[in-house]
């Protein structure tokens, strides 16, 4: 379990430092993804936390509003996340997901971990910050976003997959999987 801890923990340091690093001005700039600002980015991850938490009956409790403080809103969410996957117990609570059974820690490996670099680069790319994806996330992204099959594009999760261009990079590709036009 603690590799699976240790890659979220990562992936939101990454996340928390974008947060950490929008100006106040920029908050509601518009972000790659539909109807959302820098902040409505913020709140979507924040919410995600939450929703991979109710798969184990659990939740965030009372957190601070991501309208009055996004970094405090995504610092209580995060916290609480990587809180359970550092409990051996809690990181082994099963449910059943979309795949059949799986636990808590799987389930937040196989998609939030990594769904934070996607949102990442959406809150890079509205507020002017560096757009870089760990190259790690991308190369997993590209092997693993496939396997989850037609899912991927319910409502509220990835876009339409766009054609990459011939010769793309390895995150343009990654991007213009999960919908996001580069």
């Amino acid at each position: 379990m603690s590799e699976i801890a240790d890659r979220y923990r990562r992936n939101a340091a990454n996340f928390t430092a974008k947060v950490e690093a929008v100006r106040p001005e920029r908050w509601s700039s518009p972000s790659p993804c539909e109807d959302w600002d820098a902040r409505g980015v913020v709140a979507h991850v924040v919410q995600t936390q939450g929703m991979f938490l109710g798969f184990v009956g659990r939740e965030l409790g009372p957190i601070p509003s991501v309208d009055d403080d996004p970094l405090a809103a995504w610092a209580a969410a995060r916290d609480k996340v990587q809180a359970d996957l550092d409990d051996p117990e809690r990181a082994g609570a099963e449910f059943d997901g979309l795949s059949g059974r799986t636990t808590f820690a799987e389930a937040v490996d196989r998609f939030a971990s990594g769904d934070l670099a996607i949102h990442g680069w959406d809150l890079a790319r509205a507020t002017g910050l560096d757009e870089t994806i760990d190259p790690a996330e991308v190369q997993r992204g590209l092997d693993e976003y496939p396997k989850l099959g037609q899912a991927i594009r319910s409502p509220g999760v990835f876009g339409p997959e766009i054609d990459a261009a011939p010769g793309a990079d390895d995150q343009t590709r990654l991007l213009n999987f999960v919908g996001r036009e580069v």
